[in-house]
């Protein structure tokens, strides 16, 4: 994917006002447009500047394309940074929401296809008297935060028009409950966080996506908890009781005779907590020792003749 560089297509500055972004629009737009344009690029330059404009003319999609960087160039090789987005307060629908069908995939790869709307440019339209927008924003926490439940400071990020007519960033942090066993994509609403209402009226919801900072030892598959757990040969071969941990604790667990690695041992219930609570899993993963010493050498070279072992041969196809 290539790096779309929004404001060299506008022909503008990066720190144009939203004026001088829509008066380049226009003049763009009248220049291009496929049906009086003589240029013979202008149906493809049309939807460059469409696209461009969507994104600068919406001072939250401004801003969080800013957060990318000024160092990108057009046509530059593109990943968006993981979670890029986090943190990140938008009205309407969330960041991965969009609009836009006949976007490029570096679009739809920010801001999605569907919908994005924004409060700057509906505001105006409100009737009297109306609720504040709902907002948007993903953050992430702890999975231990899900087995116990907490409350978690969280730092938000949200554009606002300077006196200057530019976006700006702005940060509010709020104290949140995060309820026991909520799991990853739900959401947690706080009344009336949204935007303001008007004319008196209340203002909206702010709901949180809910999503898990990596953790160096667990995974979460839908409400289960997955750990790898290296054992010996010999502990899994003869059968041993290993202590293992969980996001709730050490259990020791039990490691039937004659496992093989990848087998998966299941602790019911103790996966994510909930009505339905998930299972937790330990996923066998058999560890092999390094000879080093001449006696551990000697032990393997034992170890062969005991067994005369071949592994290939109860691999299909394998002479």
């Amino acid at each position: 994917m290539e790096y779309k560089d929004y404001y060299k297509v506008m022909g503008v500055k990066r720190d144009a006002t939203q004026d001088e972004i829509k008066r380049a629009y226009r003049k763009l737009a009248r220049k291009y447009h496929p049906d009086v344009s003589k240029e013979s690029d202008a149906e493809l330059r049309f939807k460059e500047v469409g696209e461009a404009y969507a994104v600068l003319k919406d001072p939250e999609k401004r801003t969080a394309y800013d957060q990318l960087g000024a160092n990108w160039k057009s046509g530059q090789d593109f990943r968006p940074p993981p979670n890029w987005d986090q943190g990140f307060e938008f009205h309407g629908g969330n960041a991965s929401q969009g609009g836009a069908q006949d976007f490029s995939d570096f679009f739809e790869t920010l801001f999605g296809r569907g919908d994005f709307r924004s409060a700057y440019t509906r505001a105006d339209h409100r009737p009297f008297a109306s609720r504040g927008e709902d907002t948007f924003a993903k953050i992430e926490i702890d999975l231990q935060d899900s087995y116990s439940g907490a409350t978690r400071s969280v730092t938000l990020k949200h554009t606002v028009i300077g006196d200057d007519g530019r976006p700006a960033l702005s940060t509010r942090t709020l104290n949140v409950k995060i309820p026991k066993g909520v799991r990853p994509g739900q959401h947690i609403r706080l009344a009336k966080q949204g935007s303001p209402g008007a004319g008196g009226g209340e203002s909206g919801d702010l709901l949180l996506e809910i999503s898990f900072r990596p953790h160096p030892k667990f995974y979460v598959e839908d409400n289960d908890v997955y750990l790898n757990l290296p054992v010996t040969p010999w502990e899994a071969e003869l059968g041993a009781s290993v202590k293992t941990p969980t996001p709730a604790g050490d259990v020791d667990l039990t490691i039937p005779p004659h496992s093989k690695a990848g087998r998966k041992l299941r602790l019911k219930g103790r996966g994510l907590p909930g009505k339905e609570p998930g299972d937790f899993y330990a996923v066998l993963q058999i560890a092999l020792p390094r000879a080093e010493s001449a006696d551990q050498k000697k032990a393997y070279r034992e170890f062969a003749s005991a067994f005369a072992f071949d592994p290939r041969k109860e691999r299909e196809g394998w002479k």
